[in-house]
């Protein structure tokens, strides 16, 4: 197994540290643009081998696509960060070139490769890659609300002084402040949480999982590292050992939750295949009505892509 991580900033290296120390692969690859920069950090992840006792071997490589040859996943975590005052759609522009352009390297030379996007906007640059790439949508997955369930899990587990542990939660849309987390599909060791937490309570802690990433942002002036880093490292560990876990990832629906032609947050079951089927969840009047609102908003993004001819019909 070869796993290849693009970008060697906060968040790729920390998913090439997880999957290196998990022995997810035989071989891990870190490719970035800035000289040294990846082989550097793929030489202080071997020197940790012998502390962490792992045999998966680091290579890191400056801008060069052919040592990423024949790898059975690309992790894409390349791109600019979000900065303060800045929201996802203000990084579409430059991001989705950079997302294109290493998509159709990546898939020259790995072209039976799965791919999991990180870069944001997510749910677009997910869709970008998709098309750049001209591969089945199962092997195309964003990581999008891996990340935001374990905020959401977090924060639920701190106002109820519990393990995070045994809560479990669903969060549909996408990856932005129009998320949907679903009160009602989520639960404390099988108990509804509606029952444990005040409504005006819950409704706040939505809010702050909305606005998690941006939480991040204004408290260290970039965006998060350690949570997406090891969200998508858990990402590739599913297809990597063919655990059949189900995730809640953005994936290309054609007429799921009906809708089409759009990369959303939705859970899904993760295998050897990449994506290997997509769960519907029943929604009442007022859970779909959010979740269109957050379609809306994600179909706009992406037409963002077309309007700039980053993409072509």
């Amino acid at each position: 197994m070869k796993i290849t991580v693009v970008g060697a900033g906060n968040v790729g290296a920390i998913c090439a540290i997880v999957i290196a120390e998990k022995e997810l692969g035989n071989e891990v690859v870190l490719l970035d643009t800035k000289q040294g920069l990846a082989e550097g950090k793929s030489l202080d992840i071997m020197q940790m081998a012998p502390l962490a006792l792992f045999d998966t071997k680091a290579i890191g490589v400056t801008d060069d696509y052919t040592a990423t040859a024949d790898s059975n996943i690309v992790v894409i975590a390349a791109g600019y960060p979000r900065k303060p005052g800045m929201n996802r759609e203000d990084l579409i522009n430059t991001n989705a070139q950079i997302v294109k352009s290493i998509t159709e390297k990546a898939i020259k030379y790995s072209p039976e490769a799965i791919f999991i996007v990180v870069t944001n906007p997510l749910d677009a640059m997910a869709y970008c890659a998709l098309k750049s790439a001209g591969i089945a949508p199962n092997r195309v997955i964003g990581m999008a609300g891996l990340v935001d369930t374990a905020r959401f899990r977090h924060f639920l587990a701190e106002e109820l002084k519990c393990s995070a542990k045994d809560v479990q939660a669903i969060i549909l849309g996408g990856h932005g402040d129009h998320m949907v987390p679903i009160p009602r599909y989520t639960t404390v060791n099988g108990v509804p949480v509606a029952q444990l937490i005040s409504k005006d309570k819950l409704d706040e802690i939505i809010r702050k999982t909305r606005i998690g990433g941006g939480e991040l942002i204004n408290l260290m002036g970039k965006s998060a590292w350690f949570a997406p880093g090891y969200a998508a490292a858990r990402m590739v560990e599913a297809i990597a050992l063919d655990q059949k876990r189900y995730f809640p990832c953005s994936a290309f629906l054609s007429g799921q939750y009906g809708l089409e032609d759009i990369f959303f947050g939705v859970p899904v079951k993760l295998g050897s295949n990449g994506i290997e089927s997509i769960m519907e969840i029943e929604l009442n009047e007022s859970e779909r009505s959010l979740v269109e609102r957050s379609a809306n908003s994600v179909k706009e993004t992406i037409k963002f892509l077309y309007t700039k001819k980053i993409l072509t019909k």
